[in-house]
C-alpha cells in the first residue's frame, strides 16, 4: 500500500447492469463524433459504425423517466429521502428509453407536467431538494467529477455502485470532450482517452439508463460541452434525452450567452434540473443569474484558471461570496476547483458550503491505476475514504486546519 493511502474494505462490487453492448460507441475514435445532432444520432439511421441508434425519448418518455425515478427514492437508505429523497431520482430510465417513440409531445409535453407534479408530490419545492440531501454538521456534501469512459464505460457501472454505497451524493458524469479551455492536463487527458474509446452522448446516456434504477442515494449529474456535443441539436430534444435516460441534473458547459433563455426554458419543460455556474470574482448580474436558475445546485468556482493547476482558494472571499449566495437562492451552494483532500472539504463546510466538487485528484488516481494495472475502482474508492477521513477544522479565518 502506498504511503498515505487508507486502509479501505475491498470494493463491493454490487450486481449492476451494464450499458448495452457498444450502444452509440463509434469503433474508433472519431474526432468531432458526439458534435453530430442528438436527433441524428438517434434517429434509427446506421451510426458512425454502421449500428443503428435507438430513437430518442420523446416528452412524454422524459416525463415517465421523472416518474420512475421519483418512485425509486423511496428505497433510500441513509435518511436522505423525505424532502430530498423523492425530487429529482431516477428509477428503471431504461424502460422510459424503450418508449421512447411512442409519443409527439411538445417541448412541453408530459415531461413538464410529470416534473412538476413529481416535485409537487414528493414535497421537493425547494430546488435542488434532491442533491446532497443527506448533508449534515460534519457530513458534508461530497461530488466527483468523472469522464465517462475513463476508466472505460464497461466499468462505469462498479464505479457508481462503488460511490453509491461510499457515502458520496453526486457523481458529476461528464461526456468527454477535448480540448477544454477550463481543464489541465489530468482530465484533458482523461477525456482523450475516453474519446479514444469512441465514446460518445449515445453511449453514455445508454449506460445511465441502465445502471440509475440500481442506485439508491447517489445523484448523477451530466455535464455537456455545448460546442462539441450539443451544437445543432434541439435543446429541448436534448434535455428530454438526458432528462429520460435518468440523469438528475444537467450542467451545460459553453452555452453561447445567447441560447440560455432557450436552455432554462427547455430544461424546465423536461423536468430536468439544472447546475448553473459562477465564479467567486464574478459580477453581481453573473452571480444573480446563477443564484436564480440553479435548480440542482449552484456550482461556485472557486477562482478562475484551470482544473488541477490552481492555487488554494482565497477563503475570505469565498466566505463572502457564499454568504452572498445563501440569501440568493434555495438551491444548494457547492464549491470546486483546487478542492484536493478531506481537509479542504471540511474547510469548505466551515466557509458555509453544502457540498465540495473534487475533480482532478481523483480523476489523476484512476489515470495512475489504468497505468500500473491496479483496479481503477478499488483506487477511487481509497481515495474517497481519503475525503470522508473524519477532520478536524479550527481557525478557518487563518486558513489553518488540523
Amino acid at each position: 500500500m502506498r504511503d498515505g493511502l487508507l486502509a479501505v474494505a475491498p470494493v463491493s462490487r454490487r450486481r449492476v447492469p451494464g450499458p448495452p453492448p457498444l450502444a452509440g460507441l463509434a469503433p474508433a475514435a472519431v474526432p468531432g463524433v458526439a458534435a453530430l445532432s442528438l436527433a441524428s444520432c438517434r434517429s434509427g439511421a446506421a451510426g458512425p459504425g454502421g449500428t443503428p441508434a435507438p430513437a430518442p425519448p420523446d416528452a412524454a418518455g422524459a416525463g415517465r423517466g421523472a416518474a420512475v425515478r421519483a418512485a425509486s427514492r423511496g428505497a433510500d437508505t441513509d435518511g436522505a429521502g423525505g424532502a430530498g429523497g423523492g425530487s429529482y431520482g431516477a428509477g428503471a430510465a431504461g424502460a422510459s428509453r424503450a418508449v421512447g417513440t411512442s409519443g409527439t409531445a411538445g417541448a412541453g409535453g408530459a415531461g413538464a407536467a410529470s416534473g412538476a407534479a413529481v416535485r409537487a408530490a414528493s414535497g421537493a419545492g425547494d430546488a435542488g431538494a434532491g442533491f446532497f440531501a443527506g448533508r449534515r454538521p460534519g457530513r458534508p456534501g461530497l461530488a466527483v467529477f468523472v469522464n465517462a469512459g475513463d476508466p472505460p464505460l464497461d466499468v462505469l457501472p462498479d464505479l457508481a455502485a462503488m460511490l453509491d454505497d461510499s457515502d458520496v451524493d453526486c457523481l458529476e458524469l461528464a461526456v468527454p470532450f477535448p480540448d477544454s479551455v477550463t481543464d489541465g492536463p489530468v482530465i484533458r487527458r482523461s477525456a482523450d482517452r475516453a474519446l479514444a474509446g469512441g465514446v460518445t452522448l449515445p453511449a453514455v446516456l445508454d449506460a445511465v439508463a441502465a445502471l440509475r434504477p440500481t442506485l439508491r442515494r447517489l445523484r448523477i449529474a451530466l455535464l455537456a460541452d455545448w460546442s462539441h456535443t450539443v451544437k445543432g441539436t434541439d435543446l429541448g430534444d436534448f434535455a428530454r434525452s438526458v432528462a429520460g435516460a435518468g440523469c438528475d441534473g444537467l450542467l451545460l458547459h459553453g452555452l453561447p450567452p445567447r441560447l440560455r433563455a432557450a436552455h432554462y426554458e427547455a430544461a424546465d419543460r423536461a423536468g430536468l434540473p439544472l447546475v448553473t455556474t459562477c465564479y467567486a470574482v464574478s459580477g453581481p448580474a453573473t452571480v444573480a443569474e446563477a443564484a436564480r436558475h440553479a435548480s440542482a445546485y449552484l456550482y461556485l468556482v472557486a477562482h478562475y484558471g484551470r482544473s488541477g493547476t490552481t492555487a488554494a482558494p482565497d477563503r475570505e472571499r469565498l466566505g463572502t461570496v457564499l454568504g452572498r449566495l445563501r440569501g440568493a437562492t434555495r438551491a444548494p451552494l457547492a464549491v470546486g476547483f483546487g478542492v484536493r483532500t478531506g481537509a479542504d472539504v471540511a474547510a469548505l463546510e466551515a466557509l458555509g458550503a453544502d457540498a465540495a466538487v473534487v475533480g482532478s485528484a481523483g480523476v489523476a488516481r484512476i489515470e495512475q491505476a489504468l497505468e500500473t494495472g491496479r483496479d481503477p475502482v478499488e483506487e477511487f474508492a481509497s481515495f474517497v475514504a481519503e475525503l470522508r477521513r473524519p477532520t478536524s477544522h479550527h481557525r478557518t479565518n487563518e486558513g489553518t486546519h488540523t
